[in-house]
């Protein structure tokens, strides 16, 4: 055969290799779906240890621009394994797919990011797992939930709309007494805040869309464990749900992960200036922020946390009727309407608090809001001016 290429074939196979020897401070972007091996014996050896990282077998299970993003974020929350997934939700579901069947049971939180509850409630319609919901103040009492047939406890915390702050150690000593794993919603803390291994946690996840990324505009999720064993039951729900990242988005978390400790205080000291200005208005009756003495759990968040991020929630004073609180939101005029949280801009939203949680106290509207990154006095001339239209 002539080593003389058509150039069709030229246009595809081309004889360029990169010398090596170069180093930069950003990492790599290195795409692929079809990974190349050297000889079919290579690709043998590597598609049966796809899941142990050390080498590649299809861009689906990672390249090194996404295991150089697990590893790291395995790091930051003192974990052994990570992996990615498509969102935050999809990260969720990984999990309960992993380690729970029909006739199993799954404790969820009331107050849970709503749409894993919701996840919860199809799991119990389609594939008969038992979904049970449980006060999440209710720290070692949740021993006296615990069945037989319970294989997984969710917690979050605290939880993203109340801001109760559940005693995850005394939690995890419940269910771990009876074999039962924890899994542990951390991404109000970005890892930053609370170490949810160091207290007793077995699963930790992440939803990446926020604080990590940083930018409000992309979508990703991680599951991090320490476990041997539950790392191959969730890399095999990983496998075979067929879960994957673009490495462009992948590369975009990597780029902000220098500055996310940074902008986590900045987030963090700026939202307890504008929670303080807020507990003095008249139009507020209370100041859901962990950092605040009346929050519930806030004992719990002062022995087990280290700072409280700029997600916090209030509750308008019983007076106000929704379509006040409303009127409220809309004329807000730098925060915006949104989901979500951990971006540069400043968002608030109402949420129907007495309909999420049966245990709440009190009838006023609650509003969450998300401080970002700009001037805290701006924002509280914003909410001053939002407030006088009530």
């Amino acid at each position: 055969m002539s080593d003389r290429k058509t150039l069709q074939t030229a246009l595809v196979h081309g004889d360029y290799r990169a010398p090596a020897g170069f180093a930069a401070c950003a990492p790599p972007v290195l795409r692929a779906s079809t990974v190349l091996f050297e000889n079919v014996a290579t690709m043998r050896t590597r598609a049966s240890k796809w899941l142990d990282k050390t080498t590649y077998s299809y861009g689906l299970f990672g390249t090194p621009t996404s295991y150089e993003l697990e590893a790291r974020l395995a790091e930051i929350e003192g974990g052994a394994h990570c992996l990615l997934t498509p969102s935050g939700l999809s990260a969720v579901a990984m999990v309960d797919f992993a380690l729970l069947g029909p006739g199993d049971d799954l404790l969820l939180p009331e107050n849970v990011y709503s749409p894993a509850g919701d996840l919860g409630d199809w799991l119990e319609a389609k594939l008969g797992v038992t979904t049970r919901r449980y006060d999440p103040m209710a720290g070692a009492a949740i021993a006296d939930l615990i069945r037989p047939e319970t294989r997984l406890v969710w917690t979050e915390a605290p939880g993203s709309v109340s801001m109760e702050v559940p005693d995850i150690p005394a939690i995890c000593a419940a269910a771990h007494a009876r074999g039962v794993p924890v899994a542990l919603d951390n991404t109000w803390s970005a890892g930053i805040a609370f170490q949810g291994f160091q207290h007793g946690a077995d699963i930790v996840l992440q939803a990446l869309t926020k604080y990590q990324s940083g930018g409000s505009d992309l979508l990703m999720g991680a599951v991090i464990t320490r476990d041997p064993g539950l790392y191959q039951k969730i890399g095999a729900a990983h496998l075979h749900l067929g879960y994957g990242v673009g490495v462009e988005d992948a590369y975009l978390v990597l780029r902000s992960l220098p500055t996310l400790k940074l902008r986590f205080e900045a987030h963090d000291a700026a939202a307890r200036e504008v929670a303080a200005w807020l507990k003095g208005r008249p139009e507020i009756s209370r100041v859901l922020h962990p950092a605040f003495p009346d929050c519930p759990g806030h004992a719990t968040w002062k022995r087990d946390f280290t700072g409280a991020g700029g997600l916090f929630s209030v509750l308008f004073d019983e007076r106000y009727r929704q379509e006040q609180t409303d009127r409220f939101v809309d004329s807000l005029r730098y925060f915006k309407i949104g989901f979500s949280w951990g971006g540069a801009s400043s968002l608030a939203l109402p949420y129907p608090i007495q309909s999420m949680r049966s245990a709440w106290q009190g009838s006023g509207q609650l509003v969450r809001l998300n401080i970002g990154l700009e001037d805290p006095g701006d924002l509280i001339a914003d909410l001053a001016q939002a407030l006088d239209q009530l």
